[in-house]
């Protein structure tokens, strides 16, 4: 029987300049994915005039995106990052050059380098329910390796 479960995730995220030493994000969102990552296209095709077939391979940005729980300490965080990259007139940007490492409780980590914090929200929002909603933050990174553990293998 195959155990998948993401209880116990961790993110270890750090920015060049914000936040070197880094910082540890435990507090995921119960109404949002913890940690979301798309589909990677790692090729594209397209057919010829006379129809002939054509593939060929592009880069592409690996993305991942997470989801907090608002005010917490990750939170935080996150929205320090996301103030301190943002521009603005009369304001600089941080240019932080960010990197996160995911660990999973199968002991697998997955590390994502020389990424950019591309979204995240600078208004606190709220629902309906009279609830404060989720906090989604998005980064976009050039490179991503994976180890497996012992353990995952067996």
């Amino acid at each position: 029987m195959e155990e998948i479960s993401v209880f116990g995730l961790t993110a270890n995220i750090t920015a060049s300049r914000t936040f070197p030493n880094g910082f540890v994000v435990t507090e995921f969102a119960d109404d949002g994915d913890p940690l979301d990552s798309a589909d990677l296209e790692v090729a594209d095709t397209a057919m010829g005039p006379n129809g002939d077939g054509l593939t060929w391979s592009r880069p592409m940005m690996v993305e991942c995106a997470v989801n907090v729980i608002p005010q917490s300490q990750s939170d935080l965080n996150l929205q320090a990052l996301v103030d301190a990259n943002r521009v603005a007139k009369g304001k600089s940007s941080a240019r932080d050059i960010i990197g996160i490492v995911w660990r999973y409780p199968n002991g697998m980590t997955v590390t994502l380098s020389s990424g950019k914090l591309v979204a995240g929200p600078v208004v606190p929002s709220g629902t309906a329910a009279g609830r404060m909603k989720s906090k989604r933050y998005a980064f976009r990174f050039e490179q991503v390796s994976r180890q497996t553990s012992s353990a995952e293998v067996a």
